[in-house]
């Protein structure tokens, strides 16, 4: 129960989980629990649902000028959590990825989602890798598609490096500079909300467009 707790209470309000973590770990170890939080986002295909996106932009907050983090140790330890934790995405999906799509036992992995990244793969390449870091959930299962796709590990790389780094640099420094400002402290988790709204809207959007061509092309054989 307690770990439930802990994810609802990460997802509801990150700045004060962070809040928290400075507190309790001091102004060293806090960086601990940030870096796990990103990796076991992007390096493990079962949790999916953890506020990357959010987690990010609320430490930029922090990383102001007393907020209690150091805004290059901030993006150093992302920087390195979303690389490694992609690559480790990528390897397990190379060793055991198969395995764990036929067990079906990680119910976000449906045949609508796993098509919908083979498409984008298919249609973009390696740029899915930078595309989808900005896409909840779809960042999660891209690398893990690239290891089961058996995507050249070196470009693999290449595009997770960009990716990782633009993804952090992005919603780390929005948070840094724009965080102290009063209507965003005062309106904090509508802001989280909507950061999280256009983060999902691209999926949305290709979502609809999938779904009306695949209403078009059923209209098609029909009318054949």
């Amino acid at each position: 129960m307690g770990i439930i707790d802990f994810f609802v209470n990460l997802l509801k309000d990150p700045r004060g989980a962070i809040a928290g973590w400075i507190i309790a770990l001091g102004p060293v170890w806090v960086y601990t629990p940030l870096f796990l939080v990103v990796f076991v986002e992007t390096g493990l295909v079962f949790f999916p649902f953890l506020p990357g996106d959010s987690l990010l932009f609320a430490a930029g907050v922090f990383s102001a000028d007393g907020g209690g983090l150091n805004v290059w140790v901030t993006l150093i330890v992302f920087y390195a959590a979303a690389i490694l934790g992609n690559t480790s995405n990528y390897w397990i999906a190379r060793f055991f990825g198969e395995r764990i799509i036929d067990s079906g036992k990680v119910k976000a992995l449906t045949p609508e989602r796993m098509a919908k990244l083979d498409y984008f793969f298919e249609r973009f390449g390696g740029l899915t890798i930078i595309i989808t870091r900005f896409m909840p959930f779809f960042r999660t299962f891209a690398p893990f598609i690239a290891g089961t796709s058996h995507m050249p590990f070196g470009r693999f790389t290449f595009f997770n490096a960009v990716g990782g780094i633009s993804w952090v640099s992005l919603f780390v420094l929005v948070g840094y500079f724009f965080g102290g400002i009063p209507f965003v402290q005062d309106h904090f988790e509508i802001i989280v909300l909507g950061i999280v709204g256009v983060s999902v809207l691209p999926a949305i959007i290709g979502a609809i467009k999938a779904a009306l061509a695949t209403r078009k092309a059923d209209k098609d054989k029909a009318g054949a």
